[in-house]
């Protein structure tokens, strides 16, 4: 497959089925690294397209045109934990969490302390075959859940989920919303 450096993104999926040979358009290489080279090109300019996004929903709702987006208030809120079983969406958006994240809260406080879960502060990301290691808090990795702690990290793992790791895509949206809404008087 060639691409055009100045579009990254491929229109028919059907080329990315199968066994992947890329080549950039004009230039010689074609082998693993090239391919490579695309996947952290495209991560790199994921954040302008948020930016394009928050600018094209803003002038959306600026003209009054009705549009199929939806902002789920888990992002709005301020009490993770309440929201997180009093909100279908989690369940919707992730059912093997939620359970897990449930079973956690519901468990008896002694098999807790008992350190059966095996639990830090940390979540572990996985990004292209790469293992990243996230502490939730300050010295995460040192700290065990327990029967006391154990709603916080909750609370901590559904935040950095669902907030903190889209955290740089957000603020781009938010840039993009803010350009077209507010004037520059």
């Amino acid at each position: 497959m060639i691409i055009d450096r100045s579009m990254l993104l491929v229109e028919d999926p059907a080329f990315l089925r199968g066994n992947l040979l890329m080549q950039f358009k004009n230039e010689e290489d074609a082998w693993p690294g090239v391919l490579r080279e695309w996947f952290f090109l495209v991560d790199q300019v994921h954040l302008e397209y948020f930016t394009f996004c928050g600018r094209m929903i803003a002038l959306a709702l600026m003209i009054k045109i009705q549009i199929g987006v939806v902002f789920y208030h888990l992002f709005s809120s301020c009490n993770w934990l309440e929201s997180l079983f009093h909100w279908r969406i989690f369940l919707d958006v992730d059912p093997t969490l939620y359970s897990s994240c449930k079973k956690i809260l519901e468990m008896d406080p002694k098999t807790v302390d008992q350190d059966i879960l095996s639990l830090t502060f940390v979540n572990d990301v996985e990004e292209m075959g790469s293992i990243t290691t996230i502490e939730l808090c300050p010295n995460g990795k040192d700290i065990f859940v327990n029967s006391k702690n154990r709603k916080q990290y909750v609370n901590l793992l559904i935040q950095h989920l669902f907030v903190m790791s889209i955290a740089s895509q957000l603020a781009r949206f938010s840039d993009g919303f803010s350009d077209v809404t507010t004037s520059s008087i």
